[in-house]
């Protein structure tokens, strides 16, 4: 029997009540009335339960689904998706740049360097996935990598170890020090590829339905997951934007719009308002609220990395606007998203976290982590958005922007590791300015070669990538 995971209507009910319990809405009697009926609670790794024993109990988790998406949230009017509601809550967003505003100099360096950092992020971070943060300290000490600084590794892992964490099955032959061969196919590379492809076919005039169509016409369904993969499902069922994003769908605010958004960053440079205006757009079609926020602050603080350094008017004329770092990169990230929202409260409690930490050092950011999951662990799932921007903000904030220490600090805190050591990747080599910048361990392996099944892209460098990013915000 066939069993598609992030689909079954049985499996979605236990997801939904947990989603719904964070929005405020009362579940309560909904939670009995599956729990009487046999009911069981959502898959905790994998998305797909166990094959159904009673069939009725799909038809009931349909008219639970529908029952709870109807229940009021006590926080919709501080966490709203619309764009106009949004910018009614964050009168301190930055003013839109007027169009065709000068590049950054050295730009598609720039952008190789990010690229290239996204790859080697999300290629550290896979064999790890799904691996609780427990297992992944375990194997990185057994291996001599802890703190974390380098790929994982089978070599000289104890047999023990590797029987009670066994790597991501999927990535354990692509993924490992020992068998890197280039950038393997990638759910955190595919997006940013569809996301330069629809730019080129439709310019920055762009609608969520362009989005959809770009999908069904470019992206297996089968390479879709979560909010992503519910989408898909109900556009082949008839059902428009945005309300593809709210049909029977529990994975509103997890992470995966959040990864989708770097394109919208990469070609605004400078520009974060635009950045996260059009990053909103892509998010609607999947996403809702906190999961929209993390498309359009992700893409606000790429824009910000990649503003040119500040010109004066004239030799007397001071530069009253800093050179981007990190920090303030983050700051403006926060600025396009509601400011009592759930979002932001999880970057500010990651950076201040991070702060707070005195050493500073790698093996000291294993408390920030500790934290970090004692806070968030209890009662969100390991791919929800909130847990793991916390921890992407403590990660940047805590290396200070350096490269290695972003991506090692990233994957190393669990959770959903190959997508946050992906976009930590892109904002630090953004930041790093060029590909020589960035150690060549982390780059050498990929063999500037992109496996994907999105369009005509398999087997491209990240050179020309950078080029075609170019070319897309002119």
């Amino acid at each position: 029997m066939l069993r598609l995971t992030w689909v079954q209507p049985e499996d979605l009910v236990g997801h939904e009540l947990r989603q719904a319990t964070l929005d405020g809405r009362d579940t309560s009697g909904v939670a009995r009335r599956w729990r009487k009926a046999g009911g069981h609670a959502p898959p905790p790794l994998a998305g797909a339960s166990a094959p159904l024993q009673n069939p009725e109990l799909r038809e009931l988790a349909r008219c639970l689904l529908d029952e709870l998406a109807t229940t009021p949230s006590s926080l919709t009017a501080l966490e709203p998706t619309s764009l106009p509601e949004i910018r009614e809550l964050t009168p301190s967003r930055p003013t839109p740049l007027s169009p065709h505003h000068p590049a950054r100099p050295g730009a598609t360096n720039a952008l190789h360097a990010s690229w290239l950092g996204r790859a080697a992020g999300c290629l550290l971070g896979k064999p790890v996935e799904k691996i609780p943060l427990t297992g992944i300290r375990e194997i990185a000490r057994a291996t001599g990598n802890w703190p974390l600084h380098t790929w994982f590794t089978e070599r000289g892992l104890p047999p023990d170890v590797a029987a009670r964490h066994p790597w991501n099955r999927r990535s354990r032959t692509t993924s490992l020090a020992e068998n890197i061969d280039g950038m393997p196919e990638d759910d955190d590379l595919n997006y940013p590829l569809l996301g330069l492809l629809l730019l080129r076919r439709h310019g920055t005039a762009f609608t969520t339905a362009d989005v959809a169509r770009l999908w069904l016409d470019e992206l297996p369904a089968g390479r879709t997951f979560t909010a992503e993969r519910i989408a898909y499902r109900n556009l082949l069922d008839g059902i428009e934007p945005p309300e593809t994003a709210v049909r029977h769908n529990p994975f509103r605010e997890w992470i995966g719009a959040q990864i989708r958004a770097d394109v919208y960053g990469w070609t605004n440079p400078g520009d974060p308002a635009r950045a996260a205006e059009l990053a909103h757009r892509d998010a609607r079609l999947t996403h809702t609220a906190n999961g929209v926020y993390g498309a359009m602050f992700i893409a606000a603080t790429l824009a910000q990395a990649a503003a040119p350094p500040p010109t004066p008017t004239t030799p007397s004329t001071p530069n009253l606007t800093p050179t981007p770092t990190i920090h303030t990169a983050l700051q403006t990230g926060l600025s396009v998203i509601p400011p009592h929202s759930r979002y932001a409260r999880a970057i500010r409690f990651g950076i201040e976290t991070a702060r707070a930490e005195p050493t500073g050092t790698p093996a000291g950011f294993a408390s920030v982590v500790d934290t970090l999951h004692a806070r968030y662990a209890p009662d969100h799932h390991w791919v929800h958005v909130l847990p793991n921007a916390a921890l992407l903000a403590a990660a940047l904030t805590h290396a200070d922007g350096d490269f290695t220490g972003s991506i090692c600090r990233a994957v190393s805190g669990g959770w959903d590791t190959d997508s946050n050591g992906a976009t930590a990747g892109s904002i630090a080599g953004l930041l790093a300015g060029s590909p020589e910048a960035i150690d060549a361990r982390w780059t050498a392996p990929l063999k500037n070669r992109l496996a994907t099944s999105v369009a005509d892209f398999n087997g491209i460098g990240f050179d020309d990538l950078a080029r075609l990013t170019l070319e897309a915000r002119t």
